[in-house]
């Protein structure tokens, strides 16, 4: 690690952690959900947008810090992206979410399931990684795993439109369903897009 010579605002990290602790909320929400009637869909969906709020904040809450602190631990671009990145998974998950209340889905496919399993666990391991970038230090089990977490939903996915397609006859439907699942993919590829940035910044202050 490069020695540093001036003092850093250390402030970011315990914010980050905030931050990847709120996706951590939201995937076990999304989890809820899917087990859910249109009752309590609808109020999950409630407390969804109470967690996306406060994600939203969390994030607010960096990009100022950013521009009032003159030393940072490490490059103000990356800073900016990260907490650009880890927001982005929130948003995700939060439009899956809302899609199922708004198009009242009944029951989504039992393979769903595979995917929010990855995108629980993506949220679990983001957060554990947070801390780390105080030091840099045993950060790459993290990438590591959430690529291949990606790749793993990748492959869910694909199962999970063949099913659509194969068992559902009502086009209407079988386009809503299809919105809905395209957005949980899209949450594990953001995941992914997060730990690529951890990466890259390791790489950097390493």
């Amino acid at each position: 690690m490069r020695l540093r010579l001036t003092p850093r605002e250390d402030s970011y990290f315990t914010l980050f952690t905030a931050q990847a602790e709120h996706l951590v909320t939201g995937a076990n929400l999304l989890a809820e959900m899917l087990g859910a009637d249109r009752a309590e869909a609808k109020a999950i969906g409630k407390r969804f947008a109470q967690a996306e709020h406060d994600a939203d904040e969390a994030a607010h809450t960096i990009m100022q810090r950013l521009n009032q602190t003159f030393v940072t631990p490490f490059d103000r671009d990356d800073i900016y992206t990260l907490a650009s990145r880890l927001d982005d998974c929130m948003d995700f998950m939060e439009e899956a979410a809302d899609l199922i209340v708004l198009y009242r889905i009944e029951s989504l496919p039992p393979r769903a399931a595979d995917v929010v399993q990855v995108l629980q666990r993506a949220a679990e391991l983001t957060a554990e990684a947070m801390p780390k970038l105080r030091t840099m230090g045993d950060l790459a089990d993290y990438w590591v795993e959430i690529n291949r977490l990606e790749n793993q939903a990748d492959k869910a996915y694909r199962k999970l439109l063949a099913q659509l397609f194969d068992e559902i006859d009502d086009p209407k439907l079988l386009m809503k369903l299809r919105e809905i699942v395209e957005k949980l993919e899209a949450a594990a590829d953001a995941f992914e897009r997060v730990a690529n940035t951890v990466e890259s910044i390791a790489v950097k202050e390493s």
